[in-house]
């Protein structure tokens, strides 16, 4: 048996800081998965509850000096006291900017106030910004240090006591002299953390908009539900519903939660779920999801679903679940950031080694700004946040267009896909047949229609509901049969109005003495088509025949079409007749076609052509489609369909049209696209600012700068892919 459970994990300053924990939770016996998110701060643990417990874990998170909890909490407070700690440090820093201009020849017309310049008087102001705003770096850094290892906070934290420990000596040691002229780097802390933290406190932001389309599945959740208690219809909170609670849905008002129309019909707005435009009506039998909006008319329904077995929950979940994963392309990031921290501190010590015995002898002054400088510009943070960020929004962006990523992997290996397969019935086709055509013999259509569908009234067959349905749409009376025979395989027998009735298949007239030479030719040529045709005979003659066939999905020729243009392979595979298979085919714009395949050929058809090297993506629907789903490199399941294909897939679209599946590819391109961005970005930033910084063309105040908006920008070029265009 293995759990999985999420924790939340506060405390972590950079992507060094999720890696220890990862590495020191993977050591814990019974822990099977590890994956822990810098940008969500939650931490996803697979775990064996005989061999380990959620306190075990939590406690391993809180000796690394980090605090863990199983209550997934908001971070609004320490949002706000991300806020008051920059402001405060803001109006500290302000006099020690300003007496920092006095020092630059463009700004020698301003006037700064001499006590600005009193290394007492910049003492006195960064005292409190080094002790009380620093603290958390600092705490940061000791719990680092204690568990061998180095983060963000080392570098903050040596940096900046470096400067403030330097400027405190030269202060305390010339005291009492005329000390005004001295050069102190009081300035360079107060910057530092300043902007450090006006960095930290804009990413928090930036965070809180990617996890807004979580933040709207949530509040879609009604709070209250109207039940129907005997005679009487009372309101009670959702949280109380149970399986089998019959309950009212009023124009205007969401459905409480997951159930089946007993009653009623509706228009209901399904488009935050499952990304659908338009309405969909919904009548008895209709199942309808938690969450969605009644826009008119009212539904009686019977709850199938509550609390954490809703759709809008497992939803919710499995995009959470998505973004703590990792796609592979992070582990490079990861890689990196193990060894970052040393590598640069041992290039800071050779900077300043480099300035004071070679460049700028005996100026330890000197020396030390160029370390200092080094220290800060090489934080790690942009690394840690390339690929997590760039996955938060793209799960949530594709949670709006009802389109679920399993796993962030999966967002990496869809848009490496070259060839994709397709299910026919259910995915390409919409798995139900409708009447395309009638042909009667001495009978009229209403008279004929009319007598069929009283036939039909009593099977249950899917076939013989199309019948009455299309029956119904003419606006005829149905008659019932006093007598009815089911014939499996061959169709039905039937007395209707004193009529004897017979429907199904020409071995079925056949059989009864009805002569159907007549048609034969048409049955061929419909057949050839991909049609099916019933026969009707009624008193012993032909009467006539109706023809059906599974229609097209309406976006399914425009979404194939986009998949060639995007360069992929389109193969259809179906366990249906070589006739009806290569029609849809035809009509979808697909020339691979394999029909007549068992469920079990389908998973063997897939790994024979990955053996050959193609990546696969196989799209399906149906419980037959599940082994195929499986053995594929991305397995894509209708959300429409069976609840077995949607447990085998690795990608789901929720609405069921073709159309999302070229949606998902573009957001797994857009996906990588962003990340590598990300990466390439954040390396380039390094490998400039680094060597410009050793050699003395930043300051330490530029560079805690320049280090704080680095991180911005992976985060607002990540923010882009909300608003990135879809269709081309």
């Amino acid at each position: 048996m293995t759990i999985h459970q999420t924790y939340q994990v506060t405390g972590m300053t950079c992507a060094a800081c999720a890696n220890r924990i990862e590495k020191r939770l993977r050591k814990v016996q019974g822990v099977q998965e590890v994956h822990v998110n810098l940008t969500t701060n939650k931490a996803r643990v697979a775990f064996d509850p005989s061999q380990t417990n959620d306190q075990e874990i939590m406690t391993k998170i809180e000796q690394l000096g980090f605090s863990a909890s199983l209550k997934q909490e908001e971070t609004q407070g320490e949002k706000r006291a991300l806020l008051w700690r920059f402001i405060f440090s803001a109006i500290l820093t302000m006099p020690l900017l300003w007496a920092m201009a006095a020092h630059f020849s463009v700004t020698s017309f301003l006037w700064v106030p001499p006590l600005f310049l009193a290394p007492l008087f910049q003492f006195a102001l960064t005292l409190p910004i080094q002790l009380f705003i620093g603290q958390s770096f600092y705490i940061g850094a000791w719990n680092a240090l204690k568990n061998r290892s180095a983060n963000m906070d080392v570098l903050v934290v040596l940096s900046t006591s470096t400067a403030f420990l330097y400027s405190h000596y030269l202060t305390f040691t010339t005291i009492g002299q005329a000390n005004h002229g001295l050069t102190v780097y009081y300035e360079s802390c107060a910057v530092i953390f300043t902007f450090l933290l006006l960095g930290k406190y804009l990413e928090a932001m930036a965070k809180d908009r990617t996890k807004h389309a979580i933040g709207q599945l949530h509040e879609l959740q009604p709070a209250l539900a109207h039940v129907v208690r005997g005679e009487e219809v009372c309101t009670v909170p959702v949280e109380q519903l149970a399986v089998g609670d019959i309950f009212l849905v009023k124009p205007g008002e969401r459905v409480p939660t997951d159930g089946i129309v007993l009653e009623g019909h509706a228009s209901v707005d399904q488009s935050m779920f499952t990304g659908e435009s338009l309405p969909v009506e919904k009548w008895s039998g209709h199942s309808v999801i938690g969450a969605t909006l009644n826009q008119s008319g009212w539904l009686k329904v019977k709850a199938t679903k509550v609390g954490e077995d809703t759709a809008l929950t497992q939803v919710i979940r499995t995009v959470e679940e998505a973004q703590l994963s990792k796609a592979p392309i992070q582990r490079v990031a990861d890689e990196i950031t193990d060894v970052f921290v040393p590598i640069i501190i041992a290039i800071a010590a050779v900077t300043f080694l480099a300035w004071y015995y070679v460049f700028a002898p005996q100026d330890l002054g000197g020396a030390l700004e160029k370390a200092i400088a080094v220290l800060i510009i090489a934080c790690p943070c942009a690394l840690g946040l390339a690929t997590p960020m760039s996955i938060l929004v793209v799960s949530g962006r594709a949670a709006q267009m009802g389109i679920l990523f399993k796993q962030g992997k999966y967002l990496e290996a869809l848009q490496k896909i070259d060839t994709i397969v397709f299910d026919k019935t259910g995915t390409l086709s919409r798995g139900a047949h409708e009447v395309v055509g009638v042909n009667t013999r001495g009978w009229s259509e209403a008279a004929f229609w009319r007598l069929v569908a009283g036939a039909e009234m009593t099977s249950e067959h899917p076939l013989a509901a199309t019948i009455v349905a299309h029956a119904k749409k003419q606006g005829l009376s149905i008659p019932t049969a006093t007598s009815f025979s089911s014939l499996p395989g061959y169709g039905i027998e039937a007395i209707v109005e004193g009529h004897a009735v017979v429907v199904g298949s020409p071995k079925l007239l056949t059989r009864n003495n009805v002569d159907i030479g007549t048609v034969l030719d048409q049955l061929v040529r419909h057949g050839a088509e991909g049609k099916m045709v019933l026969l009707a005979a009624i008193d012993g003659r032909l009467a006539g025949y109706v023809v059906l066939s599974d229609q097209l999905k309406r976006d399914a020729k425009k979404a194939v079409a986009q998949l060639r243009k995007m360069g992929k392979d389109i193969i259809m595979i179906t366990g249906d007749n070589p006739y009806t298979a290569k029609s849809v085919a035809r009509q979808a714009g697909i020339e691979q076609v394999y029909a007549g395949v068992l469920p079990a050929q389908k998973a063997e058809l897939i790994l024979r052509l990955q053996e050959k090297g193609k990546k696969i993506a196989m799209v399906g629907d149906g419980v037959n489609d599940a082994p195929a789903l499986t053995a594929a490199s991305v397995g894509i399941a209708l959300g429409t369909g069976a609840d077995i294909s949607k447990d085998s897939a690795d990608v789901v679209i929720m609405h069921g049209e073709v159309k999302g599946v070229v949606h998902a590819i573009r957001l797994s391109q857009m996906a990588m696209k962003n990340i590598r961005q990300n990466l390439f970005w954040a390396f380039f930033y390094n490998a400039i600012a680094i060597p410009a910084t050793m050699l003395g063309f930043l300051a330490p105040w530029l560079a805690g700068i320049a280090m704080a908006f680095s991180s911005l920008s992976v985060v607002l070029n990540s923010l882009r892919l909300r608003k990135g265009r879809m269709e081309k």
